[in-house]
């Protein structure tokens, strides 16, 4: 996990009743002995592209953006909040595969870290474990099928639109702090197209444009 400045806290029971997810006492005790609690503040890197995935990190609080980079441009893919993981992790840990995306922190963030090389033995041992990572699977499927949908037929301006709205909705907030350019490279478009859009945006009275920030109306 990428940042330097994690803080690892004790891991106790009260923390994984906050998760309210696994059942089996016998697992719950395992995920006692052989996982951390580690705590990131926003921004600190969590996964880093490329990297081979050591331990898989299941959100308490907070969040995670997912997200790949080539070229020097950003294509957001999921967000991870409390009671998910992320899928693209699993994935590469089941294979030893490297990590195909990113992960930051959004916000101040607590996460459980399970190794990698308990995760296919509790599935065939803990039907919570393996319903949990099913439905990782299924659900993280269906937000990427939405976003190629979005991408491939969705013009830029409703994209732009209904990424202010969920991250709004994400955060409880309706000031943004985000630049034009960073809106861009979560979108996969270009500065001068998002500027155009937010403009016309403010023209009718969708939102108020600040310094580095969206206020959503």
């Amino acid at each position: 996990m990428g940042a330097d400045n994690i803080r690892k806290m004790t891991l106790t029971k009260d923390i994984l009743k906050q998760l309210n997810l696994f059942s089996e006492p016998e697992l719950r005790q395992k995920l006692l002995e052989h996982c951390l609690l580690k705590s990131f503040e926003k921004d600190d890197v969590i996964v880093r592209q490329g990297q081979y995935i050591k331990v898989v990190p299941i959100v308490i609080s907070g969040t995670i953006r997912v997200f790949q980079t080539k070229e020097d441009r950003e294509i957001l893919l999921y967000y991870v909040q409390p009671n998910q993981t992320c899928m693209m992790s699993l994935s590469a840990c089941f294979y030893n595969n490297e990590s195909p995306s990113q992960a930051i922190a959004m916000e101040k963030t607590q996460v459980l870290v399970v190794p990698t090389r308990f995760i296919a033995q509790w599935q065939k041992e803990y039907a919570s474990w393996n319903n949990f990572v099913i439905k990782t699977f299924r659900n993280r499927y269906d937000e990427l099928l939405h976003t190629f949908e979005s991408v491939a037929f969705d013009h830029v301006d409703k994209r732009v639109l209904e990424y202010l709205q969920d991250r709004a909705s994400i955060e409880a907030i309706n000031r943004i702090e985000i630049s034009h350019q960073q809106l861009a490279n979560e979108l996969g478009t270009t500065r001068v197209v998002i500027s155009r859009i937010l403009k016309q945006f403010e023209l009718e009275g969708k939102v108020i444009l600040h310094r580095k920030m969206i206020e959503i109306i």
